[in-house]
This record gives structure tokens, C-alpha cells and sequence, in this order.
């Protein structure tokens, strides 16, 4: 079925950024979650890290202010903070597999009710490999999801068991997408839900969702500012 309303990426992003602390040493995979850089609330300084060697990026620089000798992992260019840090690979990833990063936020391709996550495939539309993502879901001590609700065909994204091939296991335990924030219980292997969209109902959000939802308490509202 199709929802009106949806949230648009920078305002998926924008809600991810509000539940980042101050301090926190965070990971943001390529592509969507790298937008969350350009959403840090006022007053609050999270440490951004890049696999390939900076701890301490600020937001993306204005266009025609790059310098491309400063790029994240997906090869966009940042800015730094005051205090940013230099490193080879092979440091970068013993933080990451040494447990030092607060949090990772990632896309995904499915994300199950036992907290599973798929964020790559293989074949023709597929990646050749899994990349830093399986060391994040690992070393990490959270690990937070980026998506849109369902597919552009309109499959859920959100399921009793991924069906691509998994990278982590149990990892992911909040999921931002298009129509809600989403917990994942996964000792219980249950989603629980946190906010929806106020025009939303219930039905209509389990009707796009491949598994229960379960309810614990009172349900927020899922509100954030216009943006493009």
C-alpha cells in the first residue's frame, strides 16, 4: 500500500541525530547515514569516526569549498573539528573491533525482529562484499538502522528473518525509518515501537511492516522540522 507523508532522508537523519550524546565516539556508514553529521544538536559534540583514518569530522563542506584530500569513507568530503585526529587503516579498524565506538549508524537492506541485519547482496544489483559494516555491527556498543519503510516495490524492510545475505547477528537495537522509530527486543526477538508518524495508524503501520509490532507504554509522536 502506498503511505503519504513519508519522511525524507535528512529527516530521518535529523531524528537519528537527536539520540546521539554528548561525547560519543559514532560510526556512520556510507551513503544515507552520513547525513546525521549535518544534524549534531547545538550544545552537544559527538566524535565522528571514518574507517579510513579521521576521528573528529564536523558536517560536509559548502559546495566548491572541498578539499578532497579530506573525504569519509564513501568519498565525500568533510570538514574537521578542532582536534581532529589522522590514522592508517589498520588503527582505524582496531578501534572498531576493540570496542571503542559508542555507536554505529547504518543502512540496511532488512533488518529482523531478532535484531539480524542485512545491508548487503550479491548478483546484479548486488555489492562484492560486506565491507567495514560487519566489523561495526561487532565492535560497536549500539548499533542504529537508517531506512526507508519498505522497498520501492513496496516490500517491507522490517521482517521475521532476512532473506539476504546477513552481516551481523542480533546487533541492530533501534531502527529510524520513514514512518517510525523502532526498537528492536532482541531477547524476545520482537519489535517494539517508540514513535509513528501522528497520522499514521496502527493498521496502516503494521500493514508495511514483515513482522509484529508490539506496543509497551505510551507511543510518541514521530515529528521533525521540513527539510530538503
Amino acid at each position: 500500500m502506498s503511505i503519504q507523508g513519508q519522511l525524507n532522508q535528512e529527516q530521518i537523519a535529523w531524528r537519528a541525530a537527536q539520540d546521539i550524546a554528548d561525547g560519543a565516539y559514532v560510526n556512520l556508514g556510507i551513503g544515507f547515514p552520513e547525513k546525521v553529521a549535518a544534524y549534531t544538536i547545538e550544545g552537544r559534540e559527538p566524535i565522528f569516526h571514518t574507517e579510513n583514518g579521521v576521528l573528529g569530522f564536523g558536517r560536509a563542506p559548502a559546495k566548491g569549498k572541498e578539499d578532497w584530500d579530506l573525504i569519509n569513507a564513501g568519498k565525500k568530503a568533510i570538514t574537521l573539528k578542532a582536534g581532529a585526529a589522522f590514522f592508517d587503516h589498520a588503527t582505524s579498524f582496531a578501534m572498531i573491533r576493540g570496542g571503542h565506538l559508542d555507536v554505529a549508524i547504518l543502512g540496511a537492506l532488512q533488518v529482523a525482529s531478532n535484531g539480524d541485519l542485512a545491508n548487503w547482496r550479491v548478483g546484479e544489483k548486488g555489492v562484492p562484499a560486506v565491507g567495514g559494516a560487519m566489523d561495526l555491527v561487532n565492535g560497536a556498543k549500539r548499533v542504529a538502522v537508517l531506512t526507508d519503510h519498505v522497498t520501492r516495490d513496496g516490500k517491507p524492510k522490517l521482517v521475521e528473518a532476512c532473506s539476504f545475505p546477513l552481516t551481523g547477528v542480533g546487533c541492530v537495537t533501534r531502527v529510524y525509518t520513514s514512518l517510525a522509530v523502532i526498537d528492536v527486543d532482541i531477547a524476545n526477538a520482537r519489535f517494539v515501537l517508540v514513535e509513528k508518524l501522528p497520522h499514521l495508524s496502527m493498521d496502516d503501520l503494521q500493514s508495511v511492516t514483515g513482522a509484529p509490532i508490539h506496543v509497551e507504554g505510551d507511543v510518541g509522536e514521530l515529528e521533525v522540522p521540513e527539510l530538503s
